[in-house]
């Protein structure tokens, strides 16, 4: 494989590890505010794994009664 390609797939892991810890803490935070705003949802309900976030947003906006849409107004207003 030419060294370029090595390089570029490196520096892609890297960079996408940086977003993961970055999107993780960022959630970390907003999923605070949500159990203070909303006291009945639990830390399964709110809980991050990467590639799954559609199931935790259905989830979600089933338990608070919002559209996916209003829910992720909420998350990112709050």
């Amino acid at each position: 494989m030419p060294l370029i390609l090595v390089t570029l797939k490196i520096a892609y892991k890297v960079k996408t590890g940086i977003m993961e810890k970055k999107a993780i803490g960022y959630w970390e935070e907003k999923k605070g505010k949500l159990k203070h705003r909303y006291n009945f949802l639990t830390d399964k309900d709110l809980s991050y794994k990467v590639g799954k976030e559609n199931e935790m947003i259905e989830l979600l906006s089933y338990k608070l009664g919002k559209t996916k849409q209003e829910l992720i107004f909420l998350i990112v207003s709050l």
